[in-house]
């Protein structure tokens, strides 16, 4: 029989996402309910992990009260980071070197003295593959899936997604007025890493003329002949817009940072890039628009929200039920759940027989392919 829960922790790792604080609100009233305490981890593990940065405790308390009125609000009031993998947690030695150590045991520890009972995990791929290790060395956890990318498997759309394709559909149509008063070329760079879900779905609702993803190679020479057409049709500008993870045929992804010890790499550089062999291709003014963080801002959509209030009181009820390793999932009409195992170290790429990619083909859309 599985034993009863008195106390849950909540962790969010990984990239901000607007819906991060309704998925907070929702998991500490739904735990409340049951008469369950919550307690949120700060900076992912970094609030058991690195106590010191914590003078007012890496590890507190969440009451009703605490997250009254935070459901509408973007980032975390936990904080979040993607460099405090307990994996592989980078740990400077006596020597000086930085070494990436296995801190998982750490969590355990601090768990049961804390007679915390499970653990609602909030991110994207890294943490839920941390929560899914942790799962296997006999922590109860929960995973709540989110990524502004929509890149993890199994879920239909993750929270954050919609507020970043809004965002950046809103931003693209602002710069259709001011490419056509120029006559220019407007290169717009979106995030996503290596998938081209947000650049897909901001591109087609905000009718860029050529949309650029990770899972299409380009060949830019196709590029300018489009905005060549175009210029012949009359038509003097074109909006170009680029996932940071795109990249030419034969080419390699761009890069701002390389992965160090407990750190990613960071993808950047695409669309300056794009705008100068554009510029020298077609002889008309190119500029480069990087959206980046704007994305990741700002409040949730009505979308987004609700979606993120469904998985937090998702998770609750599946540890109510005696569920622990999997993901709550978004499965229209319903949440359902699936194994972190199907999740963990997956990404989901745009798939080539996109319904949605189809229809960016069908209305004239280049993918420089």
């Amino acid at each position: 029989m599985t034993a009863s829960i008195k106390r849950i922790a909540i962790s969010t790792g990984g990239g901000d996402a607007p819906g991060l604080n309704a998925v907070i609100r929702s998991v500490v009233l739904a735990a409340a309910q049951r008469g369950w305490e919550c307690y949120g981890i700060r900076e992912g593990f970094n609030g058991i992990l690195l106590p010191d940065r914590y003078p007012h405790n890496g590890v507190t308390r969440l009451t009703a009260d605490q997250v009254r009125g935070i459901g509408h609000l973007g980032g975390t009031i936990l904080g979040t980071t993607n460099h405090g993998n307990p994996l592989r947690f980078a740990t400077t030695m006596p020597d000086g070197s930085v070494q990436e150590i296995n801190r998982s045991a750490d969590i355990h520890a601090y768990l049961k003295k804390m007679d915390i009972d499970a653990l609602v995990c909030i991110g994207g791929d890294g943490t839920l593959t941390i929560a899914h290790a942790l799962h296997l060395q006999g922590l109860r956890v929960v995973g709540v899936p989110k990524t502004i990318d929509n890149d993890l498997d199994k879920t239909f759309t993750t929270f954050g997604f919609d507020t970043a394709v809004s965002f950046a559909t809103e931003c693209i149509d602002r710069l259709h007025s001011t490419a056509e008063s120029h006559q220019r070329i407007m290169v717009v760079e979106v995030m996503g890493r290596y998938a081209g879900w947000i650049a897909l779905h901001s591109g087609i609702a905000a009718n860029a003329h050529a949309i650029l993803i990770p899972e299409i190679p380009y060949d830019p020479e196709k590029i300018a002949t489009m905005i060549k057409r175009r210029d012949e049709n009359g038509r003097n500008y074109s909006i170009v817009l680029a996932a940071e993870g795109a990249l030419a045929v034969n080419g390699l992804p761009m890069l701002q940072a390389a992965a160090t010890a407990g750190h990613v790499e960071r993808l950047g550089g695409i669309g300056e890039r794009l705008a100068h062999d554009l510029q020298t291709m077609t002889g008309k003014e190119a500029r480069a628009v990087v959206l980046g963080h704007l994305l990741r801002g700002g409040s949730p959509t009505a979308f987004d929200r609700l979606s993120a209030m469904r998985f937090g009181a998702a998770a609750v009820r599946a540890l109510d039920e005696g569920h622990s390793g999997i993901m709550v999932a978004l499965a229209f009409p319903n949440v359902n759940y699936v194994a972190l195992e199907e999740v963990a170290g997956r990404m989901k790429a745009v798939p080539m027989d996109s319904d949605t990619l189809q229809t960016g083909r069908d209305i004239g859309i280049c993918f420089g392919d």
